[in-house]
């Protein structure tokens, strides 16, 4: 992925945590950039799986935010909090 989706909710997370809202955009914005969709095509209740995600595209979304957090995450977390919306609570918390 580009390094503009890294920066998509424009925030320095070194110095505050990101709130919900924030993670859902970063998501969303990631998730329309590899699904190559407008951003308002991503329905942050759907599960990932609907959009069609593999378990390697499931990785790279998770690499990727862990880099944009600034924190480990683990991989499955995708199958735990199977939608943006339960995901970025879950992160936010």
């Amino acid at each position: 992925m580009e390094t503009q989706n890294l920066q998509a909710a424009n925030i320095d997370t070194s110095k505050q945590s990101p709130t919900v809202a924030q993670i859902e955009a970063w998501m969303i914005s990631y998730l329309a950039e590899l699904l190559e969709v407008e951003p308002d095509e991503v329905d942050p209740t759907l599960p990932f799986d609907s959009y069609g995600l593999d378990s390697s595209a499931a990785v790279g979304l998770t690499g990727d935010l862990e880099d944009w957090l600034g924190h480990k995450l683990d991989p499955t977390l995708l199958y735990d909090y199977p939608t943006v919306e339960a995901l970025a609570k879950h992160l936010a918390s």
